[in-house]
């Protein structure tokens, strides 16, 4: 059986990669790169370790231990756990962020691309075990966008591919086709919130980066996402058809009818 090293971030994408990964064949093992990870995915995989996303010389040595020559890298490791001081870096991490010409998103996850890489190790396409997640094109709520909402969905995918192509982030709230806020380290959820304290009834979208590599931060929200819709009384969420992940899809989409929001895939 073939093995699969599953590097895992916040959220219930690697509990649910780690399933369809087991259904197909490969022996998954999982390290929890955060204290907070799903706990479904200790049961989800064959194997679990946890080793903080700092100890990049701890991860290597593990999975060259384990002989696991493919990995998939997903779910939610946000970047200012290394500003806040949350997560302390080993030596190795250390060096190797005090070579980059930035700290942008992208630099930073090919930095890890190069680590693994660099000692015969493969990432993988995130979305290649879990490609149905992915909606196609279409409203997926019962209740229509509005002519209204529909305009700031087309407006707001513009500006969250425009902040992508960037590298800045990923998610654009919009009201009337004016911009209330864009994400850049804070994350989706936090961004939702700060924009839609401006606007009631503001249209948010989540979008991929124009120069998005599949490897790694591929787009997704889920429940946690609709529910910060709801506290901001926020009144739809475009994503990017075929290129975002629905994590949590029947319940969020059941918590967003309940609140009279909007889902739709363009």
């Amino acid at each position: 059986m073939e093995k699969l090293g599953l590097l895992a971030g916040v959220g219930h994408l690697p509990a649910a990669c780690a399933r369809a990964a087991r259904a197909q064949g490969f022996e998954v093992h999982a390290v929890a790169l955060l204290p907070d990870c799903d706990p479904e995915l200790k049961d989800a995989a064959n194997a679990y370790r946890e080793i903080s996303i700092g100890s990049i010389a701890s991860i290597l040595a593990y999975l060259q231990q384990e002989k696991i020559q493919k990995v998939t890298m997903i779910g939610k490791v946000t970047k200012e756990l290394l500003f806040t001081g949350a997560v302390q870096p080993d030596e190795m991490l250390r060096g190797m962020l005090m070579q980059l010409p930035n700290q942008n998103d992208d630099t930073i996850m090919m930095m890890f691309v190069g680590a693994l890489m660099k000692v015969g190790i493969t990432p993988l396409d995130q979305t290649a075990l879990i490609r149905p997640l992915m909606p196609a094109a279409g409203v997926l709520t019962s209740r229509q966008p509005s002519d209204a909402e529909r305009a700031d969905m087309e407006y707001g995918l513009q500006m969250a591919r425009e902040i992508g192509r960037l590298d800045v982030g990923q998610t654009a709230v919009v009201k009337d086709r004016a911009v209330m806020a864009l994400e850049a380290i804070e994350g989706t959820d936090a961004c939702i919130r700060r924009g839609g304290q401006l606007a009631g009834g503001a249209v948010v979208a989540k979008a991929a980066k124009p120069q998005q590599d599949s490897r790694f931060d591929v787009p997704a929200v889920g429940l946690d996402t609709i529910e910060s819709l709801v506290a901001v009384k926020a009144s739809a969420l475009v994503i990017e058809a075929g290129k975002t992940l629905f994590v949590d899809k029947e319940r969020a989409i059941a918590l967003a009818e309940a609140n009279g929001i909007t889902i739709a895939a363009m």
